[in-house]
């Protein structure tokens, strides 16, 4: 039975070009788990924002939206508001409470339900998540991942029919977000919950989807089975950026020669690895230590928050060289952005040393620890617009640099150019999509020429496609001498980009190694093409590097 259906939608936001949304159609059944991706800026997160009326954006609107047969702008409050559920992905962007308890609540006491009622549903649904041990704390203490799982809860409390989620785990860690998709599916399966879920994040969730639906421009591309879609996106009639984005399993398929099924989970491409390719023998990777004097210097420094806090940082060692890309992996709230923050000057550490280039941080007087020196991109990108258009947020920074009008504009245009944003330039920052967003403030840190480049989660929002030209580009910047270290969540990104990796854990960073060495020595902070391979080739940690091996080693009925 139909529960969602979408007619000939199309959407266009207040003075823009080109429409969002173009003349869209899907029927979504009751009970389908629904997987919606594409580039971003494709329309993704406008048509989830539509679907639901509460959080329609202003602009022009054709077409029809039905839920239960009903039109959309006939439902009643009541019956829009609690069985249409809807997941944002930012976590603190939708908590409206101080407390665990009261957020689980809330819903529930504005469509008056009944107090006994609300205090039997809050404990159940509490019980359900296990949030029983973590219910009467503040929300501001809550990791990213608790954070998100209360979003979720606080939404299935009002027993929604539908549920939206807008890329849920693109600001979790590897094990909290796999945590996350697996109650999703949970959810669908043991109570029916139709899901309609955007992610670039395909690893964990293709595999679960009914159907997967691909977007472009703002247009319905492709919509079938995920092995399917996996099979069309590489065959002759469609060749699409997104299959860079498809799950290890499908990508490794793809680049061999053996026939059989498409796999699309670890376990069914290790047994397909199993049964046509040969182990190669273990041959470990060289781990040259890098020499010089470093670029960014952390030693023994210890940070908290305020006096009476524990502290955060915990004699933090860390070098990271010209020339080098350094990832900085670990859990939410673990310490990785204050790591990021003292080697920014952004906090200061109460004991040891934060050297730039062989300097105390300190001696740095006024801004000059940011001209062409040192350049940071925060997690939330929205916090480095200032203007009303992104073409006048990008001017800031030659204009800061004392450069003539002529020569801003042309800096600017160039960097546009270079990361494929010159569409967005007359647009207001906030009103682009997450990945959208990444890209410009991406591209207002490089306007200031660093030579150290610190980036807090740069692949978040961002799609397959751009992930690719993003590694590129960071690739050029280290052959020009810079330093850039980064944290991240991305543990594919890492491992097809870093010079060294290290876990953060405890208040201190642990074991750096080359991501060969690092990947294949871990269980959960690895790439799915390791956890696929490794029983085949130990050191292989990417798809590129899987494939090779396997035509090293050849096929076993050759």
């Amino acid at each position: 039975m139909d529960i969602l259906q979408i007619e000939g939608l199309s959407f266009s936001y207040p003075g823009a070009a080109q429409r969002a949304v173009d003349n869209f159609s899907l029927t979504v059944d009751s009970g389908e788990f629904l997987v919606l991706c594409g580039e971003s800026g494709c329309g993704k997160t406008t048509l989830l924002r539509l679907l639901k009326r509460e959080l329609a954006p202003a602009g022009e609107r054709s077409g029809r939206i039905l839920y239960d047969g009903v039109p959309q702008e006939e439902l009643e409050a009541r019956v829009s508001a609690h069985e249409i559920g809807y997941v944002q992905q930012n976590p603190d962007s939708q908590i409206v409470t101080d407390k665990v308890w009261h957020e689980l609540a809330f819903g529930l006491e504005n469509l008056g339900v009944p107090t006994a009622s609300i205090r039997r549903r809050v404990g159940e649904m509490a019980s359900y998540f296990g949030i029983q041990d973590w219910f009467r704390r503040d929300t501001d203490e809550l990791s990213g991942g608790q954070k998100q799982l209360l979003n979720l809860a606080s939404v299935m409390v009002m027993q929604p029919r539908v549920l939206i989620l807008d890329e849920p785990t693109s600001q979790l860690d590897p094990i909290a977000a796999a945590d996350f998709i697996a109650t999703l599916h949970k959810l669908n399966r043991e109570l029916g919950l139709t899901i309609l879920l955007v992610e670039h994040r395909l690893e964990e969730v293709f595999p679960l989807a009914d159907r997967v639906v691909l977007m472009e421009r703002g247009r319905l591309l492709l919509c079938d089975t995920p092995r399917a879609v996996g099979e069309r996106l590489r065959g002759r009639d469609i060749e699409h950026p997104m299959l860079a984005g498809l799950p290890s399993a499908v990508r490794i398929y793809q680049a061999l020669t053996a026939k059989g099924e498409c796999p699309l989970t670890v376990k069914e491409g290790r047994q397909f690895l199993s049964a046509h390719y040969r182990p190669a023998k273990p041959e470990p990777p060289a781990a040259p230590l890098p020499a010089g004097t470093p670029a960014v210097e952390l030693r023994e420094v210890w940070f908290r928050y305020e006096r009476d806090l524990p502290d955060v940082l915990r004699g933090v060692n860390l070098r990271v060289y010209p020339g080098e890309i350094f990832c900085l992996l670990g859990g939410n709230g673990t310490g990785k952005t204050t790591t990021l923050n003292v080697a920014a000057g952004l906090d200061r550490a109460y004991r040891g040393k934060v050297l730039i280039e062989g300097r105390p941080i300190r001696e740095y007087k006024g801004n000059t620890l940011y001209r062409h020196l040192l350049a940071a991109l925060p997690q939330n990108p929205q916090s480095v617009f200032l203007k009303n258009s992104v073409e006048e947020d990008l001017e800031e920074i030659p204009g800061a640099m004392g450069l003539p009008p002529h020569e801003r504009k042309t800096r600017v245009a160039d960097m546009a150019e270079r990361l494929c944003i010159a569409p967005l330039l007359n647009q207001h920052p906030y009103d682009l999509s997450g990945g959208e967003q990444q890209k410009c403030a991406l591209a207002k840190m490089l306007l200031l020429q660093p030579r150290i480049l610190l980036l807090d989660e740069p692949t978040k929002g961002l799609d397959a496609g751009f992930k690719r030209q993003l590694g590129g580009l960071l690739e050029e910047l280290k052959r020009d001498g810079a330093a850039i270290l980064m944290v991240t969540h991305d543990v594919e990104f890492a491992a097809e980009t870093a010079d060294r990796c290290a876990l953060f854990f405890d208040g201190e960073v642990l074991s750096a190694a080359p991501p060969p060495l690092f990947f294949a020595d871990n269980t959960f902070y690895t790439t799915a093409a390791s956890r696929m391979a490794r029983h085949l080739y130990p050191y292989a940690v990417t798809c590129a590097g899987v494939a090779e091996e396997c035509r090293k080693g050849g096929m076993i009925d050759d």
